[in-house]
């Protein structure tokens, strides 16, 4: 398609945006299920870290210790967590033994990933999701992570929750939102997008199709989101609000990964789709894959403009600075005209 015709295939979507069908608003298209939340943390809990993806360093080991100490909490880890098998921390049975064991001990509150990487898909047929099922616990990480929120979602109706990871950056903004979410839960919580220039967030909240709609939260990192498709683990998006965010990939990468997911019909009968950041996500001005290129915004607007839901981009998820801490799983809503998701039931209890 012609750059000429692909801008006007953008124009006509968004045309499209400013009248939006009532059914839109109808929230019985939004599907639940019954889902089990873990219990609120509070100061002085013990948060395990573990790394089920790639390695940490040492140094990244005592900073992730000192944000969670800094938070309020005593650290526990095991040795697996400093082992390093390739790009990995340990191999897939010990990285997954090491997920197992910190569901099971009584003197874990709750898990923080130290990071994504690659590796946690690896891990999947190696959890004990009986074992995860009956012993609840917050279980916390993003990106790579999104891997493993799905399996616990599908084979164990554990809550999850999209945040930060314990080599994340503790910016105040996120700091508030991990306490809102999983220390201070209120029956409805609106989350109120970053206005520091931290996420470098060229678009600002950009409505790309307008609307209000509720549905449980579910999705992650897009790549990931995509490796899902076809396999056991993959989610029904049926009257669900997806998330979705991504780092580091140019534009033809996230059409074809968002075609992929349209030609798999993963839209279908979904209720509305909330992208974060896409940092990094720009043609590559020093070796650009093509001479010639769209840019993030114009894909997102064509590939997602004409789904006749609602869809906003650039709310405070991803790869960024401040970043939501967002459980999988629970009843929200996406409006539009707000700009804002919001939560509609604690993801804890």
């Amino acid at each position: 398609m012609k750059r000429r015709n692909f801008i006007k295939t953008i124009s006509a979507a968004s045309v499209g945006a400013t009248v939006f069908p009532k059914s839109f608003s109808d929230k019985s298209n939004s599907k639940t299920r019954s889902l089990i939340k873990p219990a609120r943390l509070k100061q002085g809990d013990t948060i395990a870290i573990v790394s089920p993806g790639s390695y940490i360093t040492e140094q990244e080991k005592e900073e992730s210790v000192n944000n969670l100490r800094s938070l309020g909490f005593d650290v526990t880890y095991s040795d697996r967590l400093m082992q390093k098998n390739g790009y990995f921390s340990a191999t897939d049975e010990e990285r997954a033994a090491d997920l197992n064991e910190m569901f099971e001990r009584k003197d874990v509150h709750g898990i923080m990933c130290a990071r994504g990487g690659y590796g946690c898909a690896r891990i999947l047929p190696y959890l004990d999701y009986e074992l995860i099922k009956n012993n609840p616990k917050v279980l916390i990480g993003f990106s790579d992570v999104t891997a493993i929120q799905y399996a616990i979602y599908k084979n164990s109706n554990l809550v999850t929750f999209h945040g930060p990871v314990s080599i994340s950056t503790f910016s105040s903004f996120s700091v508030k939102n991990f306490n809102d979410v999983l220390m201070n839960p209120t029956d409805e919580l609106d989350l109120e997008n970053s206005t520091t220039e931290n996420n470098y967030n060229q678009y600002g909240i950009t409505v790309i199709t307008g609307g209000k709609v509720e549905g449980e939260l579910v999705g992650g990192n897009l790549s990931i989101v995509v490796s899902m498709i076809g396999t056991e683990y993959d989610i029904d998006f049926s009257g669900k609000i997806i998330f979705l965010e991504e780092f580091i990939e140019e534009p033809y990468r996230i059409d074809r990964m968002l075609t992929q997911m349209i030609q798999a019909g993963k839209f279908d009968g979904a209720s509305g789709i909330a992208l974060g950041v896409f940092k990094l996500c720009e043609p590559s001005k020093t070796n650009p894959s093509f001479e010639g290129s769209f840019s993030l915004m114009e894909v997102l607007q064509n590939r997602l403009g004409n789904l006749g839901i609602p869809v906003i981009y650039g709310l405070s998820f991803g790869h960024v600075v401040d970043k939501f801490t967002l459980p999988f799983g629970i009843k929200t809503e996406l409006n539009t005209d707000t700009k804002q998701l919001k939560l509609l039931e604690s993801g804890v209890v």
